[in-house]
Formats: structure tokens, sequence, C-alpha cells
């Protein structure tokens, strides 16, 4: 298989005068230079044709047009917080309590940027149909442009879907300019017809391995990923539990039962494919020398090549580790995770200390004579690797100060939040360290897919069709890499590929005499990965029994199998943003929040780890709030239930 990787720029051709939301009228008219390229210039050669369909794959990536920030927000509150999962601060821990409302810039922000990936793709789409196949390469490149267009605009698409419920659909040839007024589809067996539709001809059109090796684009399995996903959101939508009151069955599949089927079918055609595999530790997921790994599906791939982070350049993303990293490090404080997400895991599950640094609380630490039993079993062999610092950049929560707030269970940075840390992005960089001034590169992926979403996703719909021992197959697998199991023997040659990154980073900021300037000792050209290789014998109990005493133990209402998939998401794919539509489109949100995160009445939070919820859940609330800008330009555009009359 090639490796050439494929770097998104922007595309000079006529569709960069398109309108940048689906009404926006005024705006659409605010733009330069219609005329750089001529339209036909754009479709007379294989190359070109690349270079217009790229004009689409620019929404990908962050733009500071619509949302500089996209890839982190709105995707981290839409698809994350609400579950209470990741929690923030300030302004943003409206996104906890269901407090976000019409007038959230975020949601505009994102609804703008998608909808500007929609009209180009339909612009693009609709101008392919006028050129002969032989001007851009032939038959081959057709299928390719085509399938790729249709993918993008399904990815927007699915976005606005699985966020705002239904929504206005544009159709090929249609953007802001020709179709300034459209009301919502008048179903969501309509919207999702139509985005199933666009994945189901991007399967058919695509092949397995990305266009001429390029990595980054659209592919079969992207594709097929994404309607398996979406036939399931269909059935949601079919049961009284996700219809919100709205009918209408839609072209066929027209039951849950079908949809189900054949979202399987999906799923079982890319497991069957062998086209991907399971990264041996989920622990290096997130490193540099991860990046298009054999599990990736589909990735927005941040700060690759030389694509050196500096202010001045918002793709590059160097604001990740700031929003993520710990506030005494350096960082802003929008990304926590909660101790009842940390106290879910088993013991020896990796993907716990892969995830996160805590801080170094003196209740939870196994050395302090004050450790209180009830915390037993919270700092394993693996996760004492991240107790009070980030052991990939050998950094100390709270630069080691005596009074740091990191060693309580809530940071208190002005207002209480988890002393919990993601590691899926404040990772290769440092949010301290020459990060301010100097440039310095710092991949980070943003997973949309990976083989994980499948494998859960076909459980799911196996434990539907009665197919449960595939089920039950399917998490024993997963759960095998999650104990290390695929690590085993693999040591040495795992060492050789992700360590160098580390120790070339820590001689980079200056520590080759392994100190630090906040009196840290720090180990260069270590020997071993920041969590160790290997599952250290831990003993993997089938999923069927362990979470047949797990749903028991915790009082769960939804059925065993409900509960085994979900949970999964949750050690799996936490900070990632498909975990809240996961859990949406599964019927499990209402339990989980219920179950997971009790209301509770708490004076004091430094003493105890659990979250105060003091809020009713609502389903209806998880249609978010069509953003207010679009109301009032788009008269044919009514608001979703829950917020009618409420900003």
């Amino acid at each position: 298989m090639k490796t050439k990787y494929f770097i998104l720029g922007s595309a000079l051709c006529s569709m960069m005068g398109l309108g940048l939301t689906s009404c926006d009228n005024e705006e659409f008219l605010n733009v330069t230079a219609y005329d750089v390229v001529d339209e036909a210039a754009s479709y007379e050669s294989k190359d070109n044709a690349k270079r217009a369909l790229n004009g689409v794959y620019d929404l990908v990536y962050p733009d500071d047009a619509y949302d500089g920030d996209w890839g982190f927000k709105p995707n981290l509150f839409t698809g994350c917080h609400p579950t209470i999962d990741t929690q923030a601060t300030g302004w943003d821990k409206d996104w906890n309590v269901q407090a976000w409302n019409s007038n959230s810039s975020e949601l505009l922000a994102g609804w703008k940027h998608v909808y500007a990936g929609i009209c180009r793709a339909n612009d693009f789409l609709d101008k392919l149909q006028d050129y002969p196949a032989e001007n851009i390469g032939g038959d081959k490149s057709l299928k390719y442009l085509e399938g790729e267009g249709r993918a993008l605009r399904g990815f927007f698409y699915h976005w606005l879907a699985t966020t705002f419920g239904r929504v206005p659909m544009l159709a090929t040839g249609e953007n802001g300019a020709n179709t300034p007024l459209k009301a919502k589809a008048e179903s969501y067996a309509e919207m999702w017809d139509f985005i199933i539709e666009d994945f189901k001809a991007a399967a058919e059109l695509l092949e397995w391995d990305p266009w001429d090796g390029e990595y980054g684009r659209a592919t079969k399995g992207m594709a097929l990923a994404y309607l398996g996903d979406a036939y399931m959101w269909k059935a949601y939508r079919l049961s009284p539990e996700g219809s919100n009151g709205v009918t209408g069955t839609g072209v066929a599949p027209t039951t849950p039962d079908e949809c189900y089927k054949l979202a399987a079918d999906c799923f079982k055609q890319i497991l069957d494919s062998h086209t991907y595999k399971l990264n041996e530790s989920f622990t290096t997921l997130w490193d540099p020398a991860s990046a298009w790994g054999p599990e990736a599906i589909w990735v927005e791939q941040l700060d690759e090549g030389t694509n050196w982070g500096k202010w001045d350049n918002l793709t590059s993303k160097l604001m990740l580790k700031w929003y993520t990293a710990c506030p005494e490090n350096g960082g802003w404080g929008s990304l926590y995770l909660s101790w009842e997400w940390y106290s879910c895991y088993e013991t020896g599950d990796k993907r716990r200390a892969g995830s996160c640094y805590i801080g170094a609380v003196p209740q939870i630490d196994p050395e302090n004579p004050a450790y209180d039993p009830q915390y037993e079993g919270w700092l394993g062999k693996f996760d004492k690797a991240i107790y009070g610092v980030n052991p990939y950049l050998q950094e100390v929560l709270g630069k080691g100060q005596a009074a740091t707030a990191t060693k309580q269970f809530h940071f208190n940075n002005g207002e209480w939040a988890p002393a919990i840390w993601s590691s899926k992005m404040w990772r290769t960089a440092s949010a301290d360290y020459k990060s301010w001034g100097d440039g310095h590169w710092s991949p980070t992926p943003i997973y949309w897919k990976r083989l994980p979403n499948v494998m859960l996703d076909y459980a799911e719909c196996c434990f539907r069709n009665g197919n449960e021992a595939e089920g039950w197959k399917q998490l024993d697998e997963l759960r095998n890499r999650a104990f290390g199991r695929l690590e085993d023997g693999h040591e040495k040659e795992l060492t050789d590929k992700y360590m160098p990154y580390y120790n070339s980073f820590a001689g980079w900021i200056g520590r080759e005499d392994g100190s630090d300037a906040n009196g840290g000792v720090f180990y260069i050209n270590r020997a071993e990965y920041p969590i160790p290789f290997g599952s250290d014998g831990a003993v993997v109990v089938p999923a069927k029994d362990y979470y047949t005493r797990y749903a028991a133990q915790k009082g769960f209402q939804s059925p065993v199998w409900k509960v085994a998939v979900n949970t999964e998401r949750r050690r799996e794919f936490n900070c990632e943003w498909c975990l809240r539509p996961d859990m949406q489109k599964s019927g499990f949100m209402a339990d989980h929040v219920a179950t997971n995160y009790p209301k509770r009445s708490v004076d004091d939070l430094k003493d105890i780890p659990w979250t105060n919820r003091d809020y009713d859940y609502n389903d209806l609330k998880m249609d978010m709030p069509i953003p207010e800008d679009e109301i009032t330009k788009n008269t044919l555009c009514e608001q979703n239930e829950a917020y009618r009359g409420n900003n």
C-alpha cells in the first residue's frame, strides 16, 4: 500500500464564491474574486478537478471564516459534554447542564461551517455533470470525484443531523444564493434517506484504498462506516423513543429491524475486507507515529507535514493543547474528565491510563498513610504513570507547587472541575514550555471513525438482530486490546516506533541535564514507553460475564447488552465526538445520565470525587436548537420543539 500523504490546501475555483450558510443572504455577496479561475479550467484535467474537490475538503479542517476551532468546538460541546463524562468551566459549563440555547455561538459557528462545506459539495457535484469524463482522466477519475464529493456532503450532513435533528436539506446545485429559504426535512426518515443515498452511492463508487494512495481522502471504508451509522440513526428515529413525535417512514427500509440488518451488512463488509486492524496498543493512538495507523478510517490529521504550530496558523491547532491542558501548566481549562468516567474502568484496562492524567489527589495515592480504601483499584500499575504527571512530556501537573489545585478531587480555578485532563490532545506538545513564542511540531489526530466505532456499532446491530454470540465476540476482541493483550510479545518493536518523538522533544525543550526549572526530575532518552507495554498478566473477564454483574450492580434499566456496548463506548471514545451521538442513537442517554450521574446536592466538592448534577435530563434537548441567526433569516425553518419560545 502506498503511504503518500494528502495535505489539504485551498482551492481556487468557481466554487469560492458560494454562500456561507444554508440561507445567509447578505453575507453571500460579501466575497472577492469570483473569476480567479475560469469554471471550465477546473474540469479540464484530472489534476485540476482534484484541486476543485480540495475546495470541499478544505471544510473538513478548521477555517477562520466560519469556525477556527472546528474539530474541538463545537464538536466537543455537542458530541461529548452532554454525556457529563467531559466537563468544563466558565460559560462552557452550560454544555454539561443542558443550558445551551439558540444563541450559543458554537452552534452558529458549526452550522455555518458545515453548510459552507455542503454548498461547496453541491456546486462541485453540479458542475461535474457538465463536463465529459475524458476531460478529467476518464470514467475511473469521474467515479472517485463523484464518490468523494458525495461522501463529504454526507459527512457534513451527518454532523448536522446528529446535532440538530431535522435540518434544511440542500441538494445538488442548491446553495445560499439560489435557495435562500428552505424548510427543514418533513421527517427524520426523509432526512436520513437523503444522507443514506449519498453514502450508499459513495460506497459503490469508491475503493478500499484512497485514490492515488493519498491518505486523507474518503474511501469505501469511510462511506460504509457512515452508511451503517446512518441506517442505525434512521432506525432510532423510526422508533417511538427517537421520533420526538415527528412521523414519516420515507423510502425503504421502513422499519427499525430492516435498518439494523442493512447497517450490520455495512459493518460486516468492512470487517471482512481486512482493510483495517486494531493498533496493537490503544495508548499510542494519539502519538505522532500513529498518524494514519491501521485502524484509522476517517481522521482529521492536524499539524502534519511541516505545519508548525503558531498563533497565526489556527489550522495547526496549537490551541488544542491550551484548551485541554491543566491550567497550572498553561492550559485554559476547556476540557476535564469526570471521576465517574474514571471509576467506570476495570483494573488492568489500559484505556484509562492512555486517555488522561490525574491530579496528585492524596486520597487515591496508595503511598499516602491516609489512603482511603474506598478508592482501592483506582490506581493500578499502569495508572501510576499518570498520577500527578503528564508522562509523555514528563511535566508535573501543577508544576510541583505545594499548594497546587491538582491535589484535590476538583481543580478549583474559580469554579470546580474534576482534576483529570485528557491526554488525547495534550500529549505531543507542551502547553507551557516554548509554546507561547516558538513554533513546534505537534501532530494531533481527530478521529471521526476508527475500527472500534465499526466493531461496537456492529455489536449493537448483532444484539438487536438476535446474533448475540457475534455481539459479545466483538466486545471481547476490543477488550483484549484494552488490557494490553495485543502488545504482549511486541514490546520492543512498539518502543522503537513510538519513543523517539518523546526523547527528541525532551531534548528540544532543553532538558538535556534531566532537570526542570520548576524542580522536577525528568528522564530523557528513556528506554521504556511512558505507559509500559504489555498486559502485565491482567485477566480479561469475558464481556458477557462482566457486564451481567456490572449492570446489576449499577442498577441500569437497559438490557445488559446495551449497558455493555455503551460502557465500552465510554471507555474507548472519551473526548471523541461520537460519544453522545452513539449513546443517543442507541437509546441509552437517559439511563446513562440517571444511573452514572444521579442528582446530588453537594456544598463542598473538594473532599468527594463525584459530580453535582442538579438538573433534570430532557431527551428532547438532544436535538440542539437551530441557531437564532438561521431562524431569523430563513423564515421557512422552524425551531426545534424543546426550544420554541425559549432562547
